[in-house]
């Protein structure tokens, strides 16, 4: 019977022993698919967000008195007054509105 009993507690010794040359490899291998993940997330979320805010400034340095605008909100107005950091619009006959130069959204062409 102690032949029996020495059996499994000796396969587990060895068992125990062989685990740790089962690991993977340590270095900068382990590190190379975190950085390809985030090299992609930049890619792909950052830089386009970066190249619209861009293209977003450049438009609301651009506007000015008279500019149909449409504002995130979903209201037309026209541009009645530039302050340093909103707009004034006329959006109806007598009616005036402040907004943050934030919030404009677009530009609305006017056909010609």
């Amino acid at each position: 019977m102690s032949k029996m009993s020495l059996l499994p507690a000796a396969q587990a010794f060895f068992a125990e022993q062989a685990a740790p040359a089962a690991q993977q490899p340590g270095g900068i291998f382990p590190l190379i698919p975190i950085g390809l993940m985030i090299a992609a997330f930049y890619f792909l979320m950052v830089a386009p967000q970066r190249k619209q805010k861009k293209e977003q400034d450049k438009m609301l340095a651009a506007l000015g008195t008279g500019d149909d605008v449409i504002t995130t909100g979903g209201i037309y107005g026209t541009i009645t007054n530039v302050k340093d950091d909103r707009f004034v619009l006329r959006i109806a006959d007598n009616t005036k509105i402040e907004i943050a130069k934030a919030f404009i959204q677009a530009v609305v062409k006017k056909p010609e």
